[in-house]
């Protein structure tokens, strides 16, 4: 779950744009190649930036957070999105394959730890990783908070959403027959999965915009017509995660292995109007997290652009600077 636009910041702008000093293709295996680009000071303090979706891919506004004399950004797309081949595919990708891959790339590099940023999809990742490597993770930043919990799946696609947003939903549920309304993951997946690239793309696109037209509290829900290679990629990717709750043991895993983040500090930017993932998944998060802090940003939804979501990720991040 995620889109983002860098935009101006509460009583300043976000950091100048950046080129990469570094960008490559990375083979990780199981016939996949991921691009991974680095930009700011080469011998900077880490931090390793987890796009949304799944499938959302990587974008150079999000370099824009980072004071480039201090920071060493790594930011990458994940497997089938993006500039990552092979496009669209969910053959060996899974948040395991992921997570295997963050590892591959901090070794890459030469990273002993680093800051951890990750919002919607992203922030997700960015927990399930930590908690899976904990000595490499030395501070989370995560926004707009998603468990990969049955709630918040069927929060979204389960109509709980569409109550607030009731012509959107209208628009997303119209083109199934509704007698499959029941399970509307399962559903669109038949249908992004049919092997007519028309319909794959027709649907994906329908999938991408209920997503996207309730990202931000301005929006007025209108939204264009997505790219077709992007939004047959990000709802392919995102519906395959979800199908599969996101590949975990069991429902609310995250928060069950929170006692491996004990000795990980975290900070969380959640908007208090988020449609697409609500308050209570960061509020229970810190809740039981003592090392967490919980910035709630009012009039504020889930997009990484809105001005007061990003004033708070960067002011948190020139905050960790030293």
């Amino acid at each position: 779950m995620d889109r983002v636009a860098g935009q101006k910041r509460a009583g300043a702008f976000l950091y100048p744009q950046i080129e990469p000093f570094d960008q490559r293709m990375m083979d990780v295996g199981d016939g996949h190649q991921i691009y991974v680009e680095q930009c700011g000071h080469p011998s900077g303090l880490p931090v390793v930036i987890l796009h949304g979706g799944p499938g959302g891919g990587c974008s150079p506004a999000m370099r824009r957070y980072f004071d480039p004399s201090v920071y060493r950004v790594i930011l990458f797309d994940q497997r089938g999105c993006g500039r990552s081949r092979p496009h669209a595919s969910v053959e060996a990708n899974t948040t395991w394959h992921l997570v295997a891959d963050i590892e591959r790339i901090r070794e890459a590099l030469g990273i002993r730890n680093w800051i951890v940023f990750g919002g919607s999809w992203g922030a997700t990742l960015a927990l399930i990783y930590a908690q899976t490597h904990p000595e490499r993770a030395r501070h989370l930043v995560l926004r707009g908070v998603f468990l990969m919990t049955e709630g918040e799946l069927g929060w979204f696609y389960g109509g709980g959403a569409g109550a607030f947003w009731p012509d959107r939903w209208a628009d997303f549920t119209r083109p199934i027959p509704p007698d499959e309304h029941g399970d509307l993951i399962a559903a669109y997946h038949r249908r992004l999965f049919s092997g007519d690239r028309a319909e794959e793309t027709r649907y994906a696109r329908n999938w991408a915009a209920w997503e996207n037209a309730l990202a931000s509290v301005e929006h007025d829900g209108i939204v264009g017509e997505a790219p077709a290679d992007y939004a047959r990629a990000f709802a392919r990717l995102e519906n395959h995660f979800f199908l599969n709750k996101g590949f975990l043991e069991t429902d609310g895993q995250i928060l069950r292995d929170l006692p491996k983040l004990r000795d990980v500090p975290a900070t969380i930017v959640q908007g208090r109007y988020d449609m697409i993932c609500p308050p209570v998944s960061a509020w229970t998060l810190a809740q039981n997290w003592a090392r967490a802090d919980l910035r709630m940003v009012a009039r504020a939804g889930h997009a990484l652009s809105e001005a007061g979501i990003s004033a708070e990720l960067v002011r948190i991040m020139d905050g960790l600077r030293a």
